[in-house]
């Protein structure tokens, strides 16, 4: 009954219109938006329109929490969604937001009980039931297309990967049937794994990537690095890894070189993996 019920909700908040103000943001600050075919576009405020009514915002630091804000994060977060059966993050209740970079302590229990706290700054971090974000960068991301780096893709590529309970580099995976989810597993497992060693490799002999070193940290962070590849630099990806690729266009249900390479408004094609 729940389920059903969610579902309803979910319907008559995709079937709203979408506030003129809100678009007006996404095509002054999020150029991928108008990328986007109209289909997919019209998906996207769909997305928005939910994931805006579900998930809580907090301003932390200063800052003013602003539909700008809200807007753009949605966005970026609801990108990932597209064409796919999702239940819209369903672990994930809030999203903190700070003007720029913050501090976030971590704590580590020694075996003589001893609790050893550092304090690092980071521009995001993602956990169970919350993201954090650095404004500043989250800003940034929306308007460079072409860097492959974005925080939102990134931090939310994590909350994808923690669907399952494990935050591994291994989402939960669309299939049709145990046979086919293990197939599809052990695909992933062979493309993700060589690609991951490939990367620490490059590293260790300081060479050039595609992908950022970052990846190399673990395979965590190899599929949220890959996430923001994929979408950012889509044409350079498929050259360099044509597998990784094609496990990311499979598993995110989209091939961004075919919105990448619209029309833009001044009439240009603006290629994001050119």
């Amino acid at each position: 009954m729940f389920g059903f019920l969610k579902r309803r909700r979910r319907e008559a908040l995709r079937a709203k219109r979408f506030p003129a103000a809100w678009r007006k943001i996404l095509k002054e600050l999020f150029p991928l938006y108008s990328r986007l075919s109209p289909p997919d576009r019209r998906e996207l405020e769909g997305h928005v329109q939910v994931f805006l009514a579900e998930k809580n915002f907090e301003a932390c630091g200063g800052l003013e929490m602003t539909d700008e804000v809200r807007v753009i994060i949605a966005a970026q977060a609801c990108l990932l969604l597209l064409h796919r059966d999702t239940d819209c993050y369903p672990t994930l209740h809030s999203i903190l937001v700070y003007p720029d970079t913050f501090v976030f302590r971590s704590t580590r229990r020694e075996e003589d009980e001893r609790i050893d706290r550092q304090a690092r700054s980071r521009l995001g971090q993602s956990g169970a039931g919350a993201v954090v974000l650095s404004w500043s960068s989250t800003l940034a991301g929306a308007a460079e297309l072409t860097d492959g780096e974005n925080l939102v893709l990134h931090e939310f590529a994590h909350q994808l990967d923690e669907e399952d309970g494990v935050v591994n580099g291994a989402p939960l995976l669309p299939s049709d049937g145990v046979r086919e989810r293990h197939c599809r597993y052990l695909a992933w497992a062979r493309v993700f794994g060589a690609e991951y060693d490939h990367l620490r490799r490059q590293r260790k002999k300081d060479r050039q990537s595609v992908l950022r070193e970052y990846g190399a940290t673990n395979p965590a962070e190899f599929f949220a690095v890959a996430t923001e590849c994929f979408f950012e630099k889509p044409r350079q990806l498929r050259e360099k890894h044509p597998e990784l690729y094609e496990e990311l266009k499979g598993f995110y249900r989209q091939d961004p070189i075919t919105f990448a390479s619209l029309p833009t408004r001044d009439g240009g094609t603006g290629e994001a993996g050119s």
